[in-house]
């Protein structure tokens, strides 16, 4: 019973093994990012076996502009998860009272702001992506809906990541498996069941079971009062907490929402390709995000180390850390990629019968297969450098990478590959361009890891803590 007690207990990052503590904290977290990842699987699943290939690319087509107002959300809450794993490293219990505090009234702020201006959006968008016809109806239906009642999950993302930054990543994970549990039943009952229009359904489905795990969400963070305060005057508007959470936290926003206009960008490429390629391309991504969930994890698994041991003081321990827990990361992905690479007949039939669908989808799998490994080193660097504090770095190499690298080769290898047979050009330099951005990616995060000046946060704190030792002494 002890030991079942200590998985729900945040972990401690500052003390023992770090290839240890990273694993204890990474592992819930990988199951649950794959458990999070169902949500939009199981509903593309879903409507691609009762609706048809036409609603799983209505499904598909609205993520990218779901994404669009969802990663200013996401550069918050990851702002806010930086903040908690400091204060937690520095046992500061008023600060870190007033970081939880903001990050629960920014949520709130951000909920309002999507379901206002999500709606007024997503048709304009959609007509200025050229979305084709047969689909665009079911696309706007479907972002409306999730818009609306996007509350639920905005303060999941919110919650988990508090939780995450206090080294507690099985909680989330338990209350994501029963969300998930009773996406999968609602989405059956409402599309198979009750006959709902397929795209709505599904949509009605996942605001539910989202809203449900920031409930449980919200009544562990309540039981952690052993940490911090969670009291009305900290819910208030506090200027310097707000400026260091956006501070923090805005530069990944940011990224974020740059990298998906470069994702809305090119899916008025892929739009071009007509519905075999969307659908073929929403599959892909839906099982190619699998292979990413090691790359995320241990992405937000460095941040929370690197975080609580600078907060501790403990840089030589920060250095250790990130060498093992890189090695970690690749080590995940490759057995990731693995399964993926013999199960992607499999996985991709689950959502459709369609052949040409699932041969093009199997080639582009195995394809893209090396750059998710090289993701890995990518990602679990950047959090690293992000729980120094250094945020700006990874923006600046996912801009270039995304921005500069990755759209105009696209567009470029399209140009190129047009001929009588193929008026569109071929529907591989999506494929082609993101790979090459992704290699490149990685090549240019170790560089600069190893050879750039992020770790000045780490070497000023030192140097402050020495001076104020002197003074003190």
């Amino acid at each position: 019973m002890s030991a079942l007690k200590n998985f729900f207990a945040p972990v401690d990052m500052t003390e023992g093994s770090p290839v240890r503590k990273i694993l204890t904290f990474a592992f819930p977290m990988l199951l649950g990012n794959i458990a999070n990842q169902l949500y939009s699987t199981v509903d593309s699943i879903v409507v691609g076996k009762y609706v048809g290939d036409n609603a799983l690319a209505a499904v598909g087509s609205s993520m990218p502009i779901l994404n669009l107002l969802f990663v200013l959300f996401f550069g918050v809450s990851s702002g806010v998860s930086i903040v908690v794993a400091q204060y937690v490293g520095a046992r500061d219990r008023e600060k870190l009272s007033q970081a939880i505090g903001m990050g629960l009234f920014l949520s709130v702020c951000v909920a309002i702001m999507f379901a206002i201006i999500g709606p007024i959006i997503s048709r304009p968008l959609l007509n200025l992506l050229n979305t084709p016809e047969s689909i665009v109806d079911w696309c706007q239906k479907y972002l409306t809906i999730l818009f609306t009642g996007y509350i639920g999950s905005i303060f999941y993302f919110m919650i988990s990541g508090m939780l995450r930054g206090m080294g507690d990543s099985f909680s989330a994970l338990i209350y994501l498996l029963i969300a998930c549990a009773l996406n999968i039943g609602l989405d059956i009952w409402f599309v198979a069941g009750l006959r709902m229009e397929g795209v709505s359904g599904v949509a009605y489905a996942t605001i539910i079971a989202q809203f449900v795990s920031a409930v449980f969400c919200l009544l562990k963070l309540k039981k952690l009062d052993k940490l911090f305060d969670l009291k009305f005057k900290y819910l208030k508007p506090n200027g310097f907490m707000i400026k260091e959470i956006l501070r923090l936290g805005m530069p990944t926003g940011l990224t974020q929402m740059i990298m998906s206009l470069c994702m809305v960008i090119v899916q008025n490429l892929t739009n071009s390709f007509g519905e075999t390629v969307i659908a073929t391309n929403v599959i892909v991504m839906r099982i190619d995000s699998f292979a990413m969930m090691p790359n995320m994890t241990f992405s937000v698994a460095m941040t929370t180390y690197v975080g609580q041991n600078l907060g501790a003081g403990n840089y030589e321990r920060i250095r250790d850390g990130v060498k093992k827990g890189v090695k970690l990361a690749v080590g995940v992905s490759v057995f990731m990629v693995g399964l993926l690479l013999i199960l992607s007949r499999i996985l991709i039939v689950l959502f459709t019968d369609t052949q040409e669908i699932i041969d093009m989808g199997i080639y582009i799998i195995r394809f893209m297969a090396i750059g998710y490994v090289a993701t890995a080193v990518t990602q679990s660097l950047m959090g690293s450098m992000r729980g120094a504090g250094n945020t700006i770095s990874p923006m600046w190499i996912s801009l270039l990478t995304s921005v500069v690298l990755r759209v105009p080769l696209a567009y470029l290898i399209c140009e190129m590959t047009k001929t009588p047979e193929l008026p569109q050009g071929n529907y591989m330099c999506l494929f082609i361009s993101m790979l090459i951005s992704w290699i490149a990616g990685a090549v240019l995060t170790a560089f600069i890891y190893t050879k750039g000046k992020w770790r000045k946060v780490i070497y000023a704190d030192k140097r402050k803590a020495a001076d104020t030792a002197e003074v003190t002494a």
